[in-house]
């Protein structure tokens, strides 16, 4: 299974962030284990680096997260085909609409994140963290 990880579960993860850091920490030890193939899109590679450096404020150690999030799991390409055409998308947020697109153009299973109403109208199923833990566990 191939499942796109949204910004904000690689936060919760990376930052700590109660209440919602265990689910997102298992879903880290779930792709170490190779029990799913997780990705993030390469347009949020630079608002992860972005928001790590506000809270490491160091460029290295930012880096160096990107690093080793890089060795977890792959980039998906955000292409200019996405941009196009998440505008005419019924997600009303537009940076939602191009993650939706990338992750139908590079056929994930599924988008997780804990924003599942942001995605109501997604074309690819959305499940939070703790929906998708369970589903890797039943399968």
């Amino acid at each position: 299974m191939r499942a796109l990880l949204d910004t904000c579960v690689i936060i919760d993860a990376m930052q700590n962030r109660e209440p919602f850091c265990k689910d997102a920490q298992e879903l880290f030890l779930a792709a170490a284990n190779n029990l799913f193939v997780g990705c993030i899109t390469a347009k949020a590679s630079t608002d992860i680096y972005y928001l790590m450096h506000r809270h490491t404020h160091s460029d290295k150690a930012s880096r160096e997260v990107l690093n080793k999030l890089f060795s977890l799991f792959e980039v998906a390409d955000t292409a200019g085909i996405d941009c196009r055409r998440a505008i005419p998308s019924p997600v009303s947020d537009f940076e939602d609409a191009v993650m939706i697109e990338t992750a139908a153009r590079t056929e994930v299973d599924c988008i997780v994140t804990r924003n599942e109403q942001d995605f109501v109208k997604s074309t690819v199923p959305v499940l939070s963290p703790k929906d998708f833990l369970s589903k890797l566990m039943t399968e």
